[in-house]
């Protein structure tokens, strides 16, 4: 083990999910932030929205380091006409490739009305198959559960983030029951 590993606490802080159903889009992330076993924040904000309320964005892990990635992507969206796609592929380079970055200590998930997309510091932008990511500690119990409330019932993308967050919080222990979820309601269709 390290010095620097004895002496940074671990710290472990959310679950943040992401639906798609039909047209309508949610994100959610719970409040709580941990160090090692102690519950230091209950009421945390890791969810947005980005460009205008176009786009959704969560993170998971380091405060400081997810809010610097927003900041970029907005960058990012300005720098390439607002494509939305090339954006976050130009965002995930970067923050591999820029010394800058590379120590950037956080996953995003970030929406919009086509497509959701998991970014990460090693370069990977994934698109899931069934609409859903879910990241953090208590991302995998998340995911189970929005899989299985979209197969088996008629929920709305934001009871589904709801339900999948309330259901990770009572497994997971770095997760509280303290939800903020925004989302990119159905577009209206013209007359």
């Amino acid at each position: 083990m390290s010095d620097d590993e004895r002496t940074t606490p671990l710290i472990r802080s959310t679950t943040v999910l992401c639906v798609r159903r039909g047209n309508a889009v949610a994100l959610g992330a719970d409040g709580q932030v941990s160090m090692g076993n102690t519950i230091v924040k209950g009421g945390a904000n890791k969810v947005r929205t980005l460009a205008g309320g176009k786009i959704l964005g969560g993170f998971a892990g380091s405060a400081a380091d997810g809010l610097t990635l927003f900041e970029l992507l907005e960058a990012k969206l300005e720098s390439v006409g607002g494509n939305f796609t090339r954006a976050c592929v130009e965002l995930a380079k970067d923050w591999r490739q820029d010394r800058r970055y590379r120590r950037l200590e956080a996953l995003m998930i970030v929406a919009n009305h086509e497509r959701s997309l998991l970014l990460s510091g090693t370069g990977d932008v994934i698109e899931p198959d069934d609409g859903i990511l879910a990241i953090g500690s208590g991302g995998n119990y998340a995911l189970a559960a929005a899989r299985a409330l979209l197969q088996h019932t008629t929920l709305e993308a934001r009871e589904v983030v709801a339900e999948g967050l309330r259901i990770a919080g009572e497994i997971c222990v770095f997760t509280n029951l303290r939800h903020t979820i925004v989302e990119l309601p159905a577009p209206k269709e013209a007359p």
